[in-house]
């Protein structure tokens, strides 16, 4: 086992020098790290250098993991979950600096990015609690003298492909419950964060973590995500990313009957209606839409609000915006930095166009300038139609379109006509309506007086329609069923 460093340091200057990403193969820290990667909120700050891997570091990778998965499968699952416990200790231990290094690779706040190891710390400490808890049943059979038993088996080696905007948490949440099943796993994280997938690798490698069960590669999805999904030695893959590329990588996927996962895109919807204290609803509104930078699949991006409370309502979300400016994440802004020069022109882009197409600019901006460090106001955007690209298409950032509607049938409707369905909500007292919402609601989560984004870790998360597969969930105990198969067995004896 060998370790490496990843933490950034202080140069003689006074400069902080940047963090290496390697890949982990077979227990080996390997690559030569050439590609650059940029702080959001300083433009001439390099924030790490990582590898960019190949067809044959995948190989590799997964040579690496079939060869190690049958021992590591073979362990007791508590021997299996006492890893991912250690694991989470050493990032607890190492959480302030894995933190910083998070904001300067990814540019959300430091209370996001604190938030977030906690959160990958709490997710291995909750699987690796599973290796003692039991995972089939003892089931009655009409036959005499024969008792029936299910067991869950490790299928074998997974891939998993994850996004920038939650580099450290979703890593976590997909590897635990593989890795504690039994499985081996080689992860391809965002190229945009390479050294928060980096920090999970290092502690669970650190942790004791047989060589070759857990496999990092860094790289382009065009090369290290194809290779992962054509290899007939993956069992399963799990992604999270955007509705275009997960429906690619599960053509491939179907196309050998392999087991697919797909966290995809979202556009998600609060409906206000007139019973809804203005202020408490734009509180709710403002925390989906602008929290994280609005870079989450969960994010609030469409409400839909009743007349008796439309005046008011915006009112106070036009508030609530102004108070979510955009500084440098280290700087105990409330809003941090937008991830890439991509994503701030696609923010700006969609502004524009939907001004020009006739929307009226509560508050933001439809223009953004790079240089002194990639911000993008919070944005409310009002007076478009139904149809229009800004309210039916994923911005990934800090917008949200207001929209009346008359009552509440029309809401619920008009929450449910977007093709995507991961998350909604509603603002209402109204213990009846809050109810029928929660059933006729098409959505995977539903929040009743709550932001749209942020969910706990022992519950499925998921969604319906463009946003996933549909399956499988993830998180929680649910989350073992997809990197399990189930046996049945008939025991005469």
């Amino acid at each position: 086992m060998t370790s490496l460093a990843t933490e950034s340091t202080l140069t003689h200057e006074g400069v902080r020098s940047p963090g290496v990403a390697r890949h982990l193969i077979d227990g080996v820290w390997v690559g030569v790290p050439t590609v650059e990667r940029r702080n959001p909120a300083r433009p001439d700050e390099l924030a790490v250098v990582s590898p960019a891997g190949t067809a044959d570091d995948v190989d590799a990778a997964l040579a690496a993991a079939v060869r190690a998965q049958p021992e590591w499968a073979a362990l007791p699952a508590p021997a299996r979950g006492a890893v991912l416990i250690r694991a989470a200790a050493l990032l607890e231990e190492r959480a302030e600096q894995i933190a910083e290094d998070l904001v300067r690779e990814e540019g959300k706040t430091l209370a996001e990015a604190s938030g977030e190891v906690k959160r990958a710390t709490d997710v291995l400490r909750f699987f690796g609690s599973l290796g003692w808890a039991a995972s089939g049943e003892v089931l009655p059979s009409s036959l005499p003298g024969t008792t029936v038993t299910t067991r869950r088996e490790a299928l074998g080696v997974f891939a998993l492909i994850t996004p920038w905007n939650f580099p450290l948490a979703i890593p976590a949440w997909k590897a635990a419950p593989a890795l504690v099943s039994g499985n081996a796993v080689v992860l391809k994280p965002a190229e945009l964060t390479p050294l928060s997938a980096t920090h999970l690798a290092r502690a669970l490698d650190d942790a004791g973590l047989p060589a070759g069960v857990f496999n990092l590669v860094h790289g382009k999805g065009r090369v290290v995500g194809e290779a992962l999904a054509r290899d007939e030695r993956v069992a399963g893959l799990s992604f999270t990313g955007s509705t275009a590329v997960g429906l690619h990588l599960k053509g491939i996927l179907d196309a050998r009957r392999a087991r697919v996962q797909l966290e995809m895109g979202g556009k998600n919807a609060v409906l206000v209606l007139d019973d809804a204290a203005p202020q408490a609803a734009a509180a709710v509104v403002a925390a989906g839409a602008f929290g994280l930078t609005g870079q989450a699949c969960t994010a609030t991006s469409r409400v839909y609000v009743t007349p008796g409370v439309r005046d008011a309502f915006v009112d106070a979300l036009v508030q609530q915006a102004a108070a979510y400016l955009p500084e440098d994440g280290l700087d105990g802004a409330r809003m941090g930095a937008v991830v890439s020069e991509a994503q701030l022109a696609q923010d700006a882009a969609a502004v524009r166009g939907a001004v020009d197409r006739g929307a009226r600019l509560l508050i933001g901006a439809d223009d953004a300038d790079p240089a002194g460090g990639l911000f993008f106001p919070p944005t409310v955007l009002t007076e478009l139609p139904e149809n229009d690209p800004a309210v039916t298409d994923e911005i990934f950032g800090p917008v949200v379109v207001v929209l009346e509607v008359p009552d509440y049938e029309a809401g619920l409707a008009a929450v449910n006509s977007s093709k995507y369905g991961l998350t909604a909500g509603i603002c209402t007292d109204s213990l009846a309506l809050a109810t029928d919402f929660a059933a006729r609601a098409q959505a995977g989560v539903v929040k009743i007086n709550r932001p749209t984004s942020g969910l706990d870790l022992n519950v499925p998360f998921g969604g319906i329609k463009d946003s996933s597969t549909n399956t499988f969930r993830e998180q929680g105990r649910t989350a073992l069923e997809f990197y399990t198969w189930g046996k049945t067995v008939y025991l005469g004896i």
